[in-house]
């Protein structure tokens, strides 16, 4: 039987690319989404047109009786999880920090930061061999925002990025003797839906050409790094990270 793996945010981009590679390498696979049904649908169908096994589940991760059920849900369906890709995340239009009110720092922190938080507390007490589980793995994927601090743009998304480092480090410490490995992939100027909402759908565009490897990234060379990380050729590997950011 093969492994469950969850993604959440797996309707689109860096989510979507590791959902539909994670069933080509033989992982059953939980697609989370929040709002968009029919893009979950097609990274659905098409897993299942490749002769792979999927499910889609609606849930906000922000809202702690969602994430519970999403993991019963899946569990349910699909049987017991042994990796979780903590994907979902959210950033707002572009701005200073001088413009940034309390309502969006609840915002962006609710999803990137208690979410992943949640979904991580859910992953642990399934997969801890000290909760009867069989162990697992938990990949957060992260940001170079998260050390480079996004100035003028996202100042917020890359806090809460830069939370969810500590937290894969923290959590790595805590769980390594129970069966669990928790890593981090932070992801450079990637080529997907999310400069849009900031708004400026060409940043990749933009800033591509002015890294060391001249170009933006691909959301399928995150998911590759994602995929090495929640598989056992990473088993030695806790509380570390790739960053998949061109050399930036």
């Amino acid at each position: 039987m093969s492994h469950v793996l969850l993604v959440t945010g797996g309707s689109r981009g860096i989510g979507a690319a590791t959902a539909r590679l994670a069933a080509e390498r033989g992982y059953t696979v939980g697609v989370n989404y929040r709002q968009n049904r029919a893009a979950a649908d097609a990274v659905v169908a098409a897993i299942a047109a490749a002769g792979g096994t999927a499910f889609a589940v609606r849930a906000d991760v922000a809202s702690e009786p969602d994430v519970v059920r999403l993991f019963e849900t899946v569990t349910a369906e699909l049987g017991p999880i042994r990796a979780l890709v903590n994907n979902a995340g959210i950033l707002e239009r572009q701005t200073r920090v001088e413009q940034i009110d309390a309502a969006r720092l609840d915002r962006v922190f609710a999803t990137n930061v208690r979410g992943a938080f949640l979904c991580a507390r859910e992953a642990v007490l399934r997969m801890s061999t000290g909760h009867g589980g069989a162990g697992g793995a938990i990949v957060n994927v992260s940001s170079r925002a998260a050390q480079l601090g996004a100035p003028g743009e996202y100042v917020d998304y890359a806090a809460s990025k830069a939370a969810l480092d500590a937290l894969t480090v923290g959590l790595s410490r805590e769980v390594a003797g129970e069966g669990i490995r928790v890593n981090g992939v932070r992801a450079g100027i990637i080529y997907t839906d999310i400069h849009s909402d900031g708004g400026e759908p060409g940043r990749v565009d933009r800033i591509g050409p002015t890294l060391p490897m001249q170009r933006g990234g691909h959301a399928i060379e995150v998911a590759r790094a994602i995929l090495w990380l929640a598989s056992d050729e990473a088993s030695y590997s806790t509380g570390t990270f790739i960053d998949v950011a061109g050399g930036r």
